[in-house]
Order: C-alpha cells, then sequence, then structure tokens
C-alpha cells in the first residue's frame, strides 16, 4: 500500500506541474496542442495574366504551394495595372482583413506604402521593391546569378556571336539581368555581342515576338529575354534559331529552340513568410536570397546542349552552392562599361546598393538604355 501511495503521490505533483506550465508565466500566452490556430489569409496582387509561363504565373505556382503545404486561404487579383487601379485593389484586400498582401511587381511599391499606413495591423510583402515600414517587407531573388549561367549557355552555341535580347522595362533589375547574362557569355566567348531591343511592356505578345523577330533578321542565332510571355521562344522556334526562357521553363513553347529558362521558384520565400506569420514571429526586412537557397536556378538542358558545356555551367553553379564566390558574383572586376571605362577593378565586388541602383551596360552589349518609365 505505501508503494502504491507513492506513486500516487507522485502523479499528483507531476499533474500539479503540468496545470502549472500551460498557466504559462505572467502576461505570456502559451498555446496548447488543444487550441486551434487561427487561419491565415493571404492575397496577392499580379501585374499581368496568370498564363502559363510568365513572371505572374512563377508566382502563382508558389501561391498555390503555401494554400497547399500550409492550409493558407488564398486570393488574387491579375492584370493589374501599376500606377493605375494597383492602390484600390490593395486597399480592398485589406479591408476584406487578409493578414499579409503580396503585391508582386515594382510599380506596386508606392500603393502598397500607402495603404498599409492605414492598416498597421496588416501584413504587406513587396516584391522587387526598396521601400519599407514597419508593416512592410520587401522580398526578391538574385536572378542575376542564373541569368550568368544561362549567358555561358548562349555563348557557347552561338555561331554567329550575335546574341539578341528582347527587354521590357529598362529599371535596374533588368539592367542587372542583361549584363549578367552578358557576363557569362563573355566568361565563354569574348568575341560574342548582345544586342538588345526594348519593348517598353511586361507583357505585349504580339511586340515581344515582333522584338525577337527583328534580333533574328539582324543575325542573332540565339534569343533571350526579360518579358512575361513565351513570345520570343516561339519566334525563335518558327525561325530555327536557338533560344533561352525566363520565369519558369519555356521548352514546351519551343521544344526545339529552348536551351534552358532562369527560373524562380517563390515558394521558398512564401513559405518563409508564411512560417513567421503562422508563428507571431514576422518582422519587416529585406529578402534578396539567390541560388544556394534555391530561390532562383535553371531549368533542364536541351538535347541539344552538350555535355560539356551542362558540366562547365554545374562547375559554376556550385560555387555559388559551396560559398566559393560572394552573392554579387559575376559582378566582380575587372568590369568595363560600354564606354571602356573600369566600373570595377580587378578583384572589386560591387555592393548590393550598386546593384540594385545599376544604369549602365557592360561593354559586350549593344544597345541603349532608355529613360526609365517606372
Amino acid at each position: 500500500m505505501k508503494g502504491k501511495f507513492l506513486v500516487f503521490i507522485a502523479l499528483a505533483v507531476l499533474a500539479a506541474g503540468l496545470l502549472a506550465g500551460c498557466a504559462g508565466e505572467e502576461g505570456k500566452q502559451v498555446t496548447t496542442p488543444t487550441e486551434e490556430k487561427k487561419e491565415i489569409k493571404a492575397a496577392f496582387v499580379y501585374v499581368s495574366p496568370i498564363g502559363d509561363a510568365g513572371w505572374t504565373y512563377s508566382h502563382d505556382l508558389g501561391r498555390q504551394y503555401i494554400e497547399k503545404v500550409y492550409g493558407v486561404k488564398t486570393a488574387y487579383a491579375e492584370n493589374v495595372a501599376e500606377g493605375g487601379d494597383d492602390e484600390r485593389v490593395i486597399r480592398q484586400f485589406a479591408e476584406q482583413g487578409y493578414d499579409v498582401i503580396f503585391t508582386t511587381s515594382f510599380g506596386f511599391m508606392d500603393a502598397t506604402i500607402t495603404v498599409a499606413k492605414d492598416f498597421p495591423d496588416t501584413i504587406f510583402e513587396h516584391c522587387s521593391g526598396y521601400k519599407t515600414a514597419k508593416n512592410v517587407g520587401t522580398y526578391f531573388g538574385r536572378m542575376y546569378q542564373a541569368r550568368y549561367l544561362s549567358g555561358m549557355v548562349a555563348g557557347a552555341m552561338t555561331k554567329t556571336n550575335k546574341i539578341g535580347y528582347v527587354a521590357a522595362v529598362p529599371i535596374p533589375e533588368v539592367i542587372r539581368g542583361i549584363n549578367a547574362f552578358a557576363l557569362g557569355v563573355k566568361k565563354v566567348n569574348p568575341d560574342a555581342k548582345i544586342y538588345v531591343v526594348w519593348t517598353g511592356t511586361w507583357y505585349d505578345p504580339a511586340e515581344e515576338k515582333e522584338a525577337a523577330l527583328s534580333l533574328i533578321d539582324e543575325g542573332c542565332d540565339v534569343i533571350a529575354q526579360h518579358q512575361d510571355s513565351p513570345a520570343a521562344q516561339q519566334a525563335a522556334e518558327e525561325r530555327g534559331v536557338h533560344s533561352i526562357g525566363y520565369h519558369s521553363d519555356m521548352s514546351k513553347f519551343a521544344p526545339n529552340a529552348h536551351l534552358t529558362s532562369a527560373v524562380w521558384n517563390w515558394s521558398v520565400i512564401y513559405s518563409y513568410i508564411i512560417e513567421q506569420v503562422m508563428q507571431g514571429t514576422w518582422k519587416s526586412e529585406q529578402i534578396w536570397w539567390g541560388i544556394d537557397k534555391g530561390v532562383v536556378g535553371l531549368s533542364p538542358f536541351n538535347d541539344a546542349v552538350p555535355e560539356d558545356v551542362r558540366k562547365m555551367v554545374e562547375e559554376e553553379k556550385q560555387k555559388y552552392l559551396n560559398g566559393e564566390v560572394p552573392e554579387q558574383y559575376p559582378f566582380v572586376g575587372p568590369i568595363y562599361d560600354q564606354q571602356g571605362n573600369l566600373v570595377k577593378a580587378e578583384g572589386e565586388v560591387m555592393t548590393d546598393e550598386e546593384l540594385l541602383s545599376m544604369s549602365f551596360f557592360v561593354d559586350n552589349v549593344v544597345g541603349e538604355i532608355p529613360a526609365a518609365s517606372e
């Protein structure tokens, strides 16, 4: 009986301790296994149609991922004009009580900041911008790393040493991507040049295709792009030249022309942010992740890409994964601009601030940078 009594006392003490633990320290909320977590609602504002290949499509894959994996209730608005209807759409989502609102285009920056001031309890995340607030964070990927690798492929595959690039809007993001691509080309083929044609729009398939065709007519035998549709890829397919896609794997649109694509994996960043929101640990920060985090990369190579080229690109990719190069690579000197001016001396690394404000072309790019429309 004595043994049974001692066991009973021990169990009683243990139960009391557990109850005290559940009560928690004064002023702190303690979540128990039986407590239901609040359902998280997230809204996404897109600048173009979701479609099946471009910028918005890649973001929507991330939206679908957090909905499936984390049970987040999501909503989205597509084809929202920058500097036009964006503030109304963002405000509407805030009024509807969404916990976090992702605004996914550079031109949504000011509207995001404006609405955030009126909804201090709502979390806002703006993609590719630089303005933050207590309830506004920014996120982006170091796509220039994947651009650089895809440039190596283009430089190895061109026969005419003329590579075309269909570019959208002349903001630092696009200029940075062109330069990284050009540095990749230069690493494997110093004689090749990149010829840039601007469309002045993120999404206009007809304009994009026309620009690609004009480059092909000028002798370009590889076509790259910073556009939201696969129109440039389709132009390359029709004309029998090679192409480098962007945003997502565009091989289905140009099965013969498409060599690879520089692609996004937004689910990595969206998962990180949603987990913070769920845990109540979210805080405003500026996220800029690259290949090592899995945010950017290359799609599978076309069979036309030789094994030695694949191996060369993979070895260069491993430098990022192994930490052998700085995050800013390939923007390490010597770097010269189109006028032959030394921008960075041997071994000097461009800072993030310099990358984010880039407004010049490197020396193997042919074309001018018009005044930005944003």
